[in-house]
């Protein structure tokens, strides 16, 4: 009896040893390399993705545009790339890395002025910038934060950027703006609205006219050289579903046709 129990038990631990292995080599980790100002549409994505595809498992590197498309020059290990601006995004096509005929122009966005909510009669509007009511400005690093490069375009085009350049404060991401904002260690920010959006202790003062930056534009694309190019087509087909889209509007996005 016992050496059948025995034998039993090697037989099912040998069966729930190979179930598990398989189960295992079956999930697929997708890494994707997206702008900090996706964080929080793409986590409401992934909880719904996930649910609906068990054997993929997302994994996201949420940063500045420009430093992701670095890190993708340099070798980083990454399935997708959602970008936050176009001029981040080409250089990786033009370079063979992301096939032009597997990437997308998706979303739109907005670039706005904001201050603490206690703050909020102080500056009215980008124009109010110049008035001298501020010590410090924050932006993204214009080099390598879309948020930035477009916030310099608009002041530059409003004449403020030469009065405005030593009250700046340079920040690693739009994100890393709006927590300067949030917590007063700085009188305004230039963020995009849907960054703006998601927090409770900032006032949106002002939004930015079109014709003073480059259009807002987030592509997204396929690395070439993806391991798990058939999860990433299925992922990258997804975001561009309406469920997908409605999740991306609900956060403020602009879809683009």
């Amino acid at each position: 009896m016992s050496m059948f129990l025995c034998a039993s038990f090697l037989f099912l631990f040998g069966c729930t040893n190979q179930e598990e292995k398989q189960e295992a080599k079956q999930t697929v980790k997708l890494t994707i390399s997206a702008a900090s100002s996706l964080q929080d549409a793409l986590t409401e994505i992934q909880k719904q993705y996930e649910k609906e595809h068990k054997n993929i498992k997302l994994s996201f590197n949420f940063g500045s545009s420009g430093a992701l498309q670095q890190q993708i020059e340099q070798g980083a290990p990454v399935d997708l790339f959602f970008s936050a601006a176009e001029d981040k995004f080409r250089p990786l096509v033009d370079k063979g890395l992301i096939n032009k005929e597997e990437s997308k122009n998706l979303l739109g966005n907005e670039l706005v002025l904001i201050v603490p909510k206690d703050k909020a009669g102080t500056i009215k509007d980008f124009p109010s910038l110049g008035d001298g009511n501020i010590k410090q400005l924050a932006i993204g690093n214009p080099e390598t934060t879309p948020a930035g490069q477009y916030g310099k375009q608009t002041l530059s085009k409003l004449n403020l950027w030469t009065k405005l350049e030593g009250k700046i404060v340079y920040t690693k991401d739009v994100r890393q703006v709006l927590l300067y904002v949030e917590t007063n260690t700085v009188d305004a920010g230039i963020v995009f609205k849907t960054d703006a959006q998601i927090s409770d202790k900032v006032k949106m003062v002002d939004t930015a006219a079109g014709n003073t930056h480059d259009p807002i534009i987030y592509p997204v694309g396929i690395i070439k050289n993806t391991k798990h190019k058939t999860e990433a087509t299925t992922f990258y087909q997804y975001i561009q579903t309406k469920e997908a889209r409605r999740i991306f509007e609900k956060y403020g996005f602009k879809i683009l046709k």
